[in-house]
């Protein structure tokens, strides 16, 4: 193994959403195959410090990391591809580095020189890399430079990464660039004009590609590459052909097809082993024979954009892969639910699931789509905020608490099932009263929470503010919820389910951040065994634990 670590650094050029996330996913796979010690880092250059108070309608899903750092939707990507859990110092922003050179330079610590882009904010930049390695101990690190070679904003993490590979050696860095290649209708072609000419760009400001990996919606002939090869410098085994697949979870065997891993093996002096993709080939099986349908509504605030909800996609599809199920999603706008017939949104659906999110827009239709679930008897899984939306529900329409609501919905309501705890009222800074990363929970014997996980304890990251008020926990109980999931303390309720419902659970927190494609949540595996038990009219009035 390197005595120090190496660094693969993946940058984009021609257009975005090319795939640059699952592309350094995919190859962070390929490399832990290889035996190595893996970490990844995304450099982000927008100037927020971290996603966490980005509108999910235009930046997607906040991805909470164990430690509680709030991070974009691409280490989700990292974490699944890799099975891996991150480290704060995995995503860095142009924010955070600004608001860190200019705190060094407001304490007097450069000694009254003037503060520029070069050296200052590249040295942040090379140094947010470094604590990287050094709190992670990796053999390499593949390093993502999110937006657009050309763009101004990434101008600086593109400096910075010319400068480290001076600095470390240039035996120990790669640069991977990922280049559209659009087909030409009319001309029946693969142009290679837009990636001759990103890598131009990228040339201009001193980086000379080791790979240039080509997205296209075709193979890339043997022709075309040579001539990739031969106007952009790079040798013909450096193009890759990626092109695009069903399921993200192929671009690993699509990149091994083209020896991406090999190649850079070889470039970065790593040893020379086979790699081991049998658990990753076995899922790929498992994803294509996934053929049964079952159909689960998702009744959320931010059903416009999908990637306001990624982790919760994929964490479903890990459920359908585990039972051999074609999940089918249909979005429901909560807000849509108030006033419209609940039956006929609803009454197709083989499980109901609600997600997490802040704020009082959309949540009485999910309370309105709760009760459905539970009246009905079709099975539900509630995330977060789908926890606290039960809970209300329950405490309204069961325990007889007709104005119960949550105090951040209404602060007047005459009973806050779900409210802030004493001591973080009065916590004035955005995300200063929040729950962040993981936390345990103990798990109650003979629920089907412990069932599900089959462990006593288990942690769970969170990302809320508010809590099931203790005031009302013995009425909840009394009415039938069981609180199967508590905090050590027995304060907190972490998990809640309805015994007299064949599948009805919700957890304070987001599992599916912690889900799989090789080893699914156990509370999403067994929400869609249940919901294919239920389209198949094997559902029973029991309690149910499908684990198989």
């Amino acid at each position: 193994m390197p005595e120090r670590p190496k660094y693969i650094f993946v940058t984009g050029g021609v257009a975005s959403g090319l795939g640059k996330g699952i592309t350094s996913a995919s190859l962070a796979r390929l490399l832990k195959s290889r035996g190595l010690r893996i970490t990844l880092q995304k450099l982000d250059p927008y100037i927020n410090v971290d996603p966490g108070t980005m509108n999910p309608f235009e930046h997607g899903e906040v991805f909470v990391l164990d430690d509680g750092a709030e991070t974009d939707l691409d280490l989700g990507h990292y974490e699944r591809f890799t099975d891996e859990s991150l480290h704060r110092e995995s995503n860095v922003t142009t924010g955070a580095v600004y608001q860190t050179v200019i705190g060094k330079e407001r304490r007097g610590e450069f000694l009254g020189k003037t503060v520029q882009v070069i050296p200052h904010i590249t040295n942040e930049i090379k140094e947010r890399i470094h604590r990287l390695a050094e709190a992670t101990d990796p053999d390499l690190c593949v390093i993502e430079v999110g937006g657009t070679v050309g763009d101004i904003e990434s101008l600086p993490f593109l400096e910075a990464i010319r400068q480290l590979r001076n600095e470390v050696g240039r035996e120990n860095v790669a640069f991977v660039h990922l280049a559209l290649m659009p087909f030409i209708g009319p001309t029946g072609e693969l142009k290679t004009k837009p990636t001759q000419h990103s890598v131009k760009e990228l040339r201009s400001i001193g980086i000379q590609p080791d790979v240039i990996v080509c997205r296209s919606d075709r193979p890339i002939s043997r022709h075309l590459k040579e001539k990739i090869s031969l106007l952009c410098d790079v040798p013909p085994q450096g193009v890759i052909s990626a092109v695009d697949v069903d399921s993200i979870y192929e671009v690993p065997l699509m990149l091994r097809k083209e020896n991406l891993d090999g190649y850079l093996a070889n470039l970065l002096r790593l040893p020379e082993v086979e790699p081991d993709l049998s658990e990753w080939r076995d899922l790929v099986e498992r994803v294509h024979r996934a053929a049964e349908p079952v159909n689960v509504s998702i009744v959320g605030k931010y059903v416009t954009l999908k990637d306001a909800y990624l982790s919760v996609i994929e964490a479903l599809k890990h459920g359908g892969f585990h039972h051999g199920a074609r999940v089918n999603l249909t979005w429901i706008a909560s807000d849509e639910l108030v006033g419209a017939s609940v039956e006929e949104v609803l009454g197709r659906s083989d499980g109901i699931l609600v997600p997490g999110g802040f704020g009082l827009r959309g949540v009485e239709g999910k309370v309105e789509a709760i009760r459905f679930a539970r009246e009905q008897r079709i099975p539900y899984l509630g995330l977060c905020l789908g926890l606290q939306c039960a809970v209300v529900e329950f405490a309204r329409n069961v325990c007889g608490l007709e104005e119960a609501n949550s105090s951040e919905w209404n602060p007047e309501t005459p009973h806050p099932v779900i409210d802030l705890l004493p001591e973080q009222k009065g916590v004035v800074d955005l995300g200063g009263s929040m729950r962040l990363g993981a936390y345990p929970c103990n798990l109650v014997p003979g629920t089907l929470a412990r069932s599900a996980y089959a462990e006593d304890v288990v942690y769970e990251r969170h990302r809320h503010r508010y809590e099931v008020n203790p005031e009302y926990h013995e009425i909840l109980q009394r009415n039938g919820m069981v609180l199967s999931g508590m905090s050590p303390s027995g304060r907190l309720v972490e998990i809640i389910e309805l015994p007299s419902h064949p599948y009805f659970i919700a957890g304070q927190f987001h599992p599916e951040l912690r889900s799989r494609p090789t080893r699914p949540h156990p509370l999403f595996r067994d929400f869609i065994g249940a919901a294919l038990a239920h389209r198949q009219g094997t559902l029973r009035g029991e309690p149910l634990a499908i684990t198989g």
